[in-house]
């Protein structure tokens, strides 16, 4: 009876013990510091949007090469802006924001009559993971007039025709020979053609857009 009655206390004391659950390392935590609060979630970043409107000049410097004699219908252009498009203080497209388009319209230069020609628009521009649509007015550059320059060629022509009649045969040679010289010049200015239109990467180069564009911009 007496070791009976000390088995029973000693378990009434380990039942007494062993009642309650452990305390996880967090309820603890929270026990010891009630005020405490769960850490915040990172917050998205805030954005608003601007309308760039119609009309707005973009200054651009080519990324790619056009040229009246190599370039080809659709074939694709690029530049990037070289200046930021801003609007009341805020800076809607930074520098460097690309664009790309396609070319338009190209004509090679004429031996006689034509001057050469190569236009190109833009149709998307790129910035910070966004592209967006747009419509702009066409790039296009003309090259110079030669008809100056062609008249020279055969006014050269004539002139050492003539010269080189007038020693072989007195007037009537400078006669001839101004007419032969002059064919001569012609005949240059037949072979060959006008100038060319030529525009490297890094050529500076500026456009409008011709409908408004909506751009998200951070806060």
């Amino acid at each position: 009876m007496r070791n009976l009655a000390s088995v029973l206390v000693v378990t009434g004391l380990c039942v007494g013990c062993g009642g309650g659950e452990a305390e996880s390392p967090e309820t603890a935590t929270a026990a010891e510091n009630p005020g405490a609060a769960a850490p915040a979630a990172p917050r998205a970043p805030a954005f608003r949007e601007i309308t760039l409107p119609e009309g707005t000049t973009l200054q651009l410097s080519l990324q790619s090469a056009v040229a009246s004699d190599t370039s080809r219908l659709e074939d694709a252009v690029r530049a990037e802006l070289r200046e930021a498009v801003v609007i009341d203080g805020t800076t809607v497209l930074p520098a460097g924001a690309e664009l790309t388009g396609i070319v338009t319209g190209v004509e090679r230069s004429g031996r006689v009559q034509g001057r050469a020609r190569v236009a190109y628009r833009f149709d998307s521009i790129s910035n910070s993971g966004e592209t967006y649509e747009v419509t702009t007015s066409a790039v296009s550059h003309l090259a110079p007039a030669t008809k100056g320059e062609d008249a020279t060629k055969i006014a050269v022509g004539a002139g050492a025709g003539a010269a080189i009649g007038a020693l072989l045969g007195g007037g009537d040679g400078a006669a001839k020979g101004a007419a032969i010289g002059g064919a001569a010049g012609t005949g240059t200015v037949l072979a060959t053609r006008g100038e060319e239109v030529r525009l490297g990467p890094g050529a500076r180069v500026s456009t409008r857009l011709t409908a408004p564009v909506t751009v998200r911009v951070a806060r």
